[in-house]
């Protein structure tokens, strides 16, 4: 059973190490010096590594269920003791559980931060951790559409059609769906980048923001986010580009195939809630703060496709909008983007199929005698479909209550508690109170309660239940 695990985690982590060749290049080029701390990190990773790949390689065509739980838990977990290395190589952060923090926040996409001057890093730490986000990111797609549907987490075994035509065999169909999603992935990033530039934006900028950004990881190179290039232009391709992010990967694909895209449902959906919700955060700017309608009208809609999509950029601080506007923020967190995008929380379609199962519900209390399917679309859902998606909410649910309870008992009041658990569960990163808002960061946080945190933020990335049922006895029974 271990065999298939190892080598696939061993594989991954040496690609880890030759992807941190990529900032120990650039300081060699930048500072004109033989020598980068990242060489160290990276000869680390890839000893590892190829080590386990090369110790554990046997030739296998699929793997179980089992199999595929294990590689994903981890593999996340190696990554990311192996990615939080450079981190405490330079000094940047003060123990190893700040370290793995920050390396966690960036690959799960989370966008929190230990750091209170990021300006003052090292131009090499800053790209790794855009770079973490854009490794994130990616990994969360591919485990989204190749693994996830095996698995059947909340509802995906949905999708298990999805790239039919490819071979049935577990590791041709991965090599299948995930060089057309890197393509994809990469061709979205160059032209955010592209498009930064044109706006003004010095390239380092706008090269680490362009990852950040398709990534929906929130990692910037500014302490004010993106509120510090004060630019129209760069916030609303920043807005394009996050919607880009929280946008299936593979409808992109669909479309250059000539295909009809399966999820145009849940794309609709998503522009509909960032349409409306928009609309009511300007209005209510407009008349119950004063504020002049276009300044309104730009800074709400940043703020809700950054929260919806789980990004977690800021172009100004909503904070100090008031009470209202902060449960609004807390509720938008929950939504999340669309299956198989770079986004993270709950997700579009879980939605859908809660909302389909309570218009069932209501429709069946006034005629009991009618069969009414649960439809999204013209797509009828199974009763399992349903069932997974509850048991994912309920496990989710409970997780965030768990963790709000652990994180109080370390000493946090329940409203700072309750908003850091759920900016990082739900991968959004910026919470509802000002010690972790826009203009804030998690460094006040004791070590223990950080660790719990991080725990929470691999928790939501990996769809809770991924990482719950390897604790239950059964997973161990042959």
């Amino acid at each position: 059973m271990w065999q298939p695990v190892l080598t696939i985690s061993g594989y991954i982590l040496g690609i880890l190490g030759l992807i941190m060749l990529i900032p120990a290049g650039f300081e060699i080029w930048q500072s004109g010096t033989t020598w980068s701390p990242f060489l160290a990190a990276a000869a680390a990773s890839m000893f590892f590594g190829f080590s386990l790949f090369l110790s554990n390689n046997t030739k296998f065509e699929k793997i179980n269920i089992k199999q595929a739980y294990l590689v994903t838990t981890i593999s996340w977990l190696l990554v990311c003791v192996f990615a939080a290395v450079p981190f405490y190589l330079y000094g940047v952060v003060q123990n190893p559980s700040d370290a793995w923090f920050e390396a966690m926040s960036g690959l799960t996409g989370t966008g929190a931060t230990i750091i209170s001057n990021v300006e003052a890093l090292p131009k090499p730490i800053l790209l790794w951790r855009s770079l973490l986000n854009g490794i994130g990111g990616l990994g969360v797609v591919i485990f989204a559409v190749a693994l996830l549907p095996i698995l059947g987490i909340g509802g995906m075994q949905m999708f298990q059609r999805e790239n039919s035509d490819s071979n049935d065999k577990f590791m041709p169909k991965f090599s299948y769906i995930a060089k057309r999603i890197v393509a994809v992935y990469l061709t979205l990033i160059g032209i955010c980048g592209a498009a930064y530039i044109l706006c003004g934006m010095g390239w380092f900028d706008a090269v680490n923001h362009a990852i950040s950004v398709i990534g929906t990881g929130g990692f910037s190179t500014k302490n004010a986010s993106i509120g510090a290039f004060h630019s129209l232009p760069i916030e609303l391709l920043t807005m394009l580009f996050m919607l880009a992010g929280a946008v299936p990967m593979t409808a992109y694909i669909l479309l250059l195939r000539g295909s009809p895209a399966d999820r145009n449902k849940q794309i609709i959906t998503l522009l509909r809630i960032v349409f409306y919700v928009g609309l009511s955060l300007t209005l209510y700017l407009y008349f119950a703060d004063n504020k002049a309608f276009f300044e309104a009208l730009r800074h709400s809609y940043f703020t809700v496709i950054s929260i919806v999509t789980t990004t977690g950029l800021a172009s100004t601080d909503y904070i100090a909008w008031g009470g209202w506007v902060t449960t609004l923020i807390l509720m938008l967190s929950l939504c999340g983007g669309c299956t198989g995008s770079t986004g993270g929380s709950i997700k579009i379609f879980r939605w859908q199929v809660v909302f389909a199962f309570l218009r069932k519900s209501l429709l069946s209390a006034v005629e009991p005698n009618r069969v009414i399917p649960i439809k999204i679309g013209t797509t009828n859902l199974s009763e399992k479909v349903s069932i997974s998606v509850f048991v994912y909410l309920l496990s989710f649910l409970i997780s965030l209550i768990v963790l709000t309870l652990i994180v109080s008992l370390d000493g946090a009041d329940f409203t700072t508690a309750f908003a850091a658990v759920m900016a990082c569960i739900t991968n959004v990163g910026m919470g509802a109170v000002e010690s972790i808002g826009p203009n804030g960061n998690y460094a006040f946080f004791a070590p223990s309660t950080k660790c719990i945190l991080t725990f929470a933020m691999f928790l939501g990335r990996l769809e809770v239940i991924t990482v719950l049922v390897i604790f239950s006895k059964s997973f161990w029974r042959r």
